[in-house]
């Protein structure tokens, strides 16, 4: 054994152990258990490759507990050391080696905002290393060790601390922002015993993210004129700023979102994601490099999806790794720099999660997950096919027989071909038809992924699958995965051809002989609630649904939401410039056609799309007669954030359905 494992033995009394045998099994799939499943956000690979940090996140609802709670975890790539590092009721997230190896930095409130901590690799109690008055955002390590660059927002005034005590403070909707900015703090304390920050960025801009120079002289970063979310789709630049504090130099400032700046090893390039110097609402993100001292941007070759999320440079320089949804899949890219096609790293029938490398680029860690597994972490060589499984994180939950999921594709009317993935209930019977939930993603740039089916959501596949139900998930028109034109396939068409790919899906499991005709329903959430609104004014097919966090009128929702050029870049222009586009699209013109029982489902707090959209259609559906409920969640944005809420969703959805599929007796006798 090596010293370091000898090391990490020895803190194994102070840390918990992976539980190794399974929970006794329920009857079948139920929300309880489906809830129980954990998931893993963040992964980070020791410079050496020899352990992995990994970050175990779950649902707590003891009593009046109703929150997530995330721990650091370090396993050994080797496998036989499998630690729990932190450890209490505040999480921690984050994780990130130090560039010797010897340190593991991590994020935490516990201290009542969120900070960055600081403990040994081979044990020992973590120590607080920023005090930002406002909490830390994210945060790196320098390449040789000694500091920590971090964002933090703005912290209030004086003088607003006082109107708030006082009760006269107000907020002017679009002034006064509280930007990110970059700041520096040694790890060495000074003769005092303090770590004094640095603060290397002001004024009237947002850091989004950032990255050192090899040589530790540099920060880049990339920043946009404002905090909202909206601005994010339309403008973000790059500037550099020297790291013990100086002017800040822009280096990429055309039009259009530029993101994700990584310097290369030998400091001579920044690599970045783009647009391409245009604004692209929708959705676009190529990888470019630029000179790090200045100078035109070169854009590489494409990636399936043109929307990539770059990863890092590897180690001799040649290449960005980058991941992206490809079809149902989601994989590791390399691209070269000089120009030559993308090639994949990972081919695997499943989705690849956070993914690390080590210091050679020779390792990779990362998470995966398929339709029938949930996730855990896996090491293999860059490049290879070879990969071990390190992590037994969801081992000791019970796993009833679930309902097979196969990938389907099928022709539009216009010819063009959709995937969807088609969940058979539990203990399928050829030849019988059952009931069938056609499932609608947001986005609707969303992807419906192979991801395990068992997993906890808004939607909970294996429990609709349990209560004998099959479910289609589709990828139409407008779903990231497939390209750019797909993704813009459905500007200015919104509830007409995605409308025929979902349906032409539907008749596509008709006609296998698994679905009953007089027995569908559909469902959404986000988008796929506006689907949802849009479809039941389109068909009397589905006897009943159910609209999450749907958008039913797009000339009130473009004026209140928090992203309207979004949905603008979908319509084509602004509302007052062709009214007739918005209200062919809004289903709430069409109400008069609707004959569907709908449930309508929004949160309380929602910004995203804002809670009058789901009352609006309620009101009207109840006017008219049709059949309809209001469930309203509170302290909910765009979409339960308790578990205790989540978990309310889909047995509230499931009770909807079987009513209005003349289900109720076989529910209550027991099938959900």
């Amino acid at each position: 054994m090596n010293t370091l494992a000898r090391a990490l033995s020895l803190v194994l009394c102070l840390v918990l152990l992976v539980p190794a045998r399974a929970q006794e099994a329920p009857e079948g799939w139920t929300p309880e258990l489906s809830m129980r499943f954990r998931s893993i956000p963040d992964v980070a690979l020791s410079p050496d490759g020899r352990l992995v940090a990994y970050v175990v996140r779950e649902a707590v609802m003891e009593g009046e507990q109703s929150e997530y709670r995330s721990h650091v975890w370090i396993v050994s790539a080797d496998g036989s050391l499998n630690v729990q590092y932190t450890r209490g009721d505040k999480s921690c997230t984050d994780p990130a080696f130090s560039p010797d190896g010897q340190y593991l930095a991590f994020t935490s409130d516990r201290s009542g905002k969120n900070q960055v901590w600081v403990m040994r690799v081979d044990g020992g109690e973590a120590e607080q290393v920023t005090d930002a008055e406002t909490g830390v955002a994210a945060y790196r390590w320098s390449p040789d060790g000694t500091r920590i660059a971090y964002t933090a927002r703005d912290p209030e005034t004086e003088e607003e601390k006082t109107a708030k005590k006082e009760k006269r403070y107000v907020e002017v909707v679009d002034r006064d922002f509280k930007y990110n900015h970059l700041y520096v703090i040694p790890l060495a304390k000074d003769a005092d015993g303090e770590r004094p920050a640095r603060r290397l960025t002001a004024g009237a801009f947002h850091v989004t993210s950032f990255d050192w120079s090899p040589d530790g002289r540099t920060l880049v970063f990339a920043h946009q004129p404002d905090p909202t979310i909206n601005t994010g789709f339309l403008e973000r630049d790059l500037s550099t700023v020297p790291a013990d504090s100086g002017a800040v130099t822009p280096l990429v400032s055309w039009a259009g979102v530029d993101d994700t700046p990584r310097f290369s090893p030998d400091g001579a390039w920044v690599a970045f994601v783009s647009d391409g110097g245009r604004p692209e609402r929708v959705g676009l993100g190529d990888l470019y490099v630029v000179p790090a001292a200045g100078g035109e941007p070169r854009r590489l070759a494409d990636t399936p999806d043109r929307n990539a999320t770059l990863l890092g440079w590897s180690a001799d320089g040649t290449e960005l790794f980058a991941a992206e949804a490809v079809r149902t899949t989601r994989q590791v890219l390399a691209v070269p720099v000089d120009g030559s096609p993308t090639r994949q790293l990972t081919t695997f029938d499943g989705v690849v999660g956070s993914v690390a490398f080590d210091r050679a680029t020779a390792w990779m860690a990362y998470t995966f997950e398929d339709l029938d597994t949930p996730e855990e972490v896996y090491l293999g060589p860059v490049g290879g096919v070879e990969r071990t499984r390190l992590t037994s994180v969801n081992a000791d939950l019970p796993r009833p027989p679930m309902g097979r999921t196969e990938l389907l594709t099928w022709t539009a009317p216009d010819g063009l071909k959709i995937d969807g993935l088609l969940t058979y209930p539990v203990g399928y019977e050829p030849g019988r038809a059952y009931p069938l939930i056609l499932q609608i993603h947001g986005g609707p740039a969303g992807v419906f992924s192979q991801r395990f089916t068992g997993a906890p959501g808004i939607y909970m596949t294996q429990v609709f699958a349990q209560a004998g139900y099959a479910v289609l998930r589709p990828n139409p028109r407008g779903s990231t995965g497939y390209g750019r034109d797909f993704r813009y396939a459905n500007v200015r068409d919104w509830g007409f051809g995605d409308y025929e790919d979902l349906m032409a899906g539907v008749d596509t499991v008709l006609a296998m002989g698994v679905a009953h005709p007089d027995s569908l329903a559909v469902m959404g959430w986000s988008y796929g609630g506006y689907m949802t609104s849009y479809v039941v004014t389109r068909t009397d097919r589905f006897k009943a649904a159910s609209m999450g966090a749907g958008l039913p009128n797009l000339i009130s929702m473009v004026t209140t939401t928090d992203i309207p050029d979004y949905l603008a870049a979908h319509m084509g222009a602004e509302f007052w410039e062709d009214y007739a586009t918005y209200e062919k699209h809004s289903a709430i013109y069409h109400i008069a056609n609707v004959t569907t029982p709908t449930q309508v489902l929004h949160g309380a707090e929602d910004r995203r799309v804002p809670t009058a959209q789901g009352q609006e259609f309620y009101v009207a559906l109840k006017r008219r007669g049709v059949p309809t409920e209001f469930v309203l969640y509170p302290r909910t944005p765009h979409g339960p954030r308790e578990p205790k809420l989540l978990m309310d969703v889909t047995p509230r959805i499931l009770a909807w359905f079987d009513r209005h599929l003349g289900r109720h007796d076989a529910a209550e006798a027991g099938t959900r």
